[in-house]
């Protein structure tokens, strides 16, 4: 069997899937401050008509525009890997595969969205977008793609990102993009937080309303704001990763996969992997899809499923999903881009519905992981990638104590040059693990007591 598995530009899908046509039970509303349901129209001083389209849609699938082909062209389809060194060393009858999205210019899966969202804005007559960024891999993806289609673009990144990873803010500057600290003096939402904690690391949550209120206080009105992950039509433009993988594996001969591993911190990577196969197992397939987060930032594995905002201040509706409330401020791992206080509704409905099996890793595993793949790979992994890394490893052990010849696919959801921070920490022995305290999250979802229940909705066929 090759180590590459190739496809041509002519085989990259031409259409997005959309898991909400297909779920068991449908998602329930995104609510706002009167706990009725936002209607689409009320979306609109935030995204522009097209993406809001794709976001309530409940078509299966859903054309990707000739233009947006075209720009992802210039890295996609992106190559499916075996893993043949890492088998080697662990000594596993699996066969161990990883889609490799570091390959992007931006150096992540981020792009895949970010094209999307800032070709529809544009399309729209906006003439700026305004977002957030953790580790800064989606700050860098909205840049690169706003660079390429005219739009002016502004990034709020978490402050211990801000700091922790220099050459990030560099990369969205190489690109034209403005990167300012959260919390910041910009906003009314920055200026609240700073005058109650003034040397805090930030949150995505605090960046999210930032960003949202420097989009819709614009009085030229030609401002939008872009998300990376959480909301559907986000997931909507990551699908293009499973739907070539499965294309991929059918080159080699592999009907289906036995394990799908993606790390969550608002869903999109592991999504994108993840939900082409989530279709299969709804239709019959004996697939076990395992998203994997930290145990400082367990929202899936620990949070409940409930009704909470999306962002820190109140900007942004309110989304069913598991959460670990809204104030939740993380503490400052170096796997930023998985450090937000919720899961994407999608992702959360699938948890909820049993589809998916969630699992949570300490980072010093995730970093022992990764450095194992790299001298095995070669290639340096994101501190968040390091997360799947580790549970693929864990799942290869087994199916050598089972001695079962499994199929394991994994998403590279990027690669960790502009990381090596973390690295460096690690080799020092200076990354300790944490827990998140039970009594911290209860602490924490206080806030939330008095919104709308969240019904769970579930068939228990899975």
């Amino acid at each position: 069997m090759d180590s590459r598995i190739i496809l041509t530009e002519s085989e990259m899908p031409k259409q997005w899937y959309n898991l909400a046509a297909d779920l068991p039970n449908p998602l329930l509303p995104p609510l706002g401050p009167d706990g009725k349901p936002v209607s689409p129209d009320m979306l609109t001083p935030i995204f522009p008509m097209g993406l809001i389209e794709q976001e309530v849609s409940s078509k299966r699938w859903i054309d990707i525009p000739e233009e947006i082909q075209s720009i992802l062209h210039t890295w996609r389809p992106s190559p499916l890997h075996r893993a043949f060194a890492l088998e080697k060393a662990l000594g596993t009858p699996a066969k161990i595969f990883y889609k490799n999205e570091s390959l992007s210019p931006a150096g992540s899966h981020k792009p895949n969205t970010a094209v999307a969202q800032a070709w529809y804005n544009k399309k729209e007559g906006v003439k700026r977008m305004t977002t957030e960024t953790g580790a800064g891999q989606w700050g860098s993806a909205l840049a690169f793609a706003c660079s390429l289609v005219g739009l002016e673009c502004k990034v709020f990144m978490v402050r211990i990102s801000f700091d922790q990873k220099p050459f990030r803010k560099m990369m969205m500057q190489a690109w034209g993009a403005q990167c300012v600290a959260s919390p910041s003096t910009e906003t009314k939402a920055g200026r609240d937080v700073l005058a109650n904690s003034p040397d805090g690391p930030g949150s995505l949550g605090i960046a999210i309303s930032e960003a949202v209120e420097a989009a819709v206080t614009d009085p030229s009105k030609s401002t939008k704001y872009g998300l990376g992950s959480v909301l559907n039509h986000v997931m909507l433009h990551q699908t293009i990763i499973g739907l070539e993988t499965k294309k991929q594996l059918e080159k080699v001969g592999i009907k289906k996969p036995d394990v799908i591993i993606a790390c969550t911190g608002g869903g999109s990577n592991f999504a994108g992997l993840a939900f082409p196969f989530v279709h299969d197992k709804i239709n019959g397939a004996q697939i076990e899809i395992i998203p994997v987060e930290p145990t400082s930032c367990p929202s899936l594995t620990k949070g409940p499923f409930a009704y909470d905002l999306g962002d820190f201040s109140g900007m942004t509706p309110l989304l069913a999903m598991h959460t670990l409330g809204h104030n939740f401020v993380p503490p400052p791992i170096h796997a930023g881009g998985l450090r937000y206080h919720g899961m994407a509704p999608l992702v959360s409905q699938t948890v909820v519905e049993g589809l998916c099996t969630p699992r949570a890793i300490h980072q010093v595993e995730c970093y022992d992981a990764a450095v194992k793949f790299a001298r095995t790979e070669g290639i340096i992994v994101a501190p968040e990638t390091s997360h799947a890394v580790a549970a693929v490893i864990q799942e290869a052990k087994k199916a050598k104590e089972e001695g079962k010849e499994k199929v394991i696919v994994f998403n590279l959801s990027g690669h960790g040059l502009m990381d090596l921070k973390g690295y460096e920490a690690f080799f020092a022995g200076k990354l300790v693990d944490y827990a998140m305290p039970e009594a911290d999250i209860k602490k924490n979802l206080e806030a939330i007591k008095g919104f709308p229940k969240a019904e769970i909705r579930k068939t228990g066929k899975w």
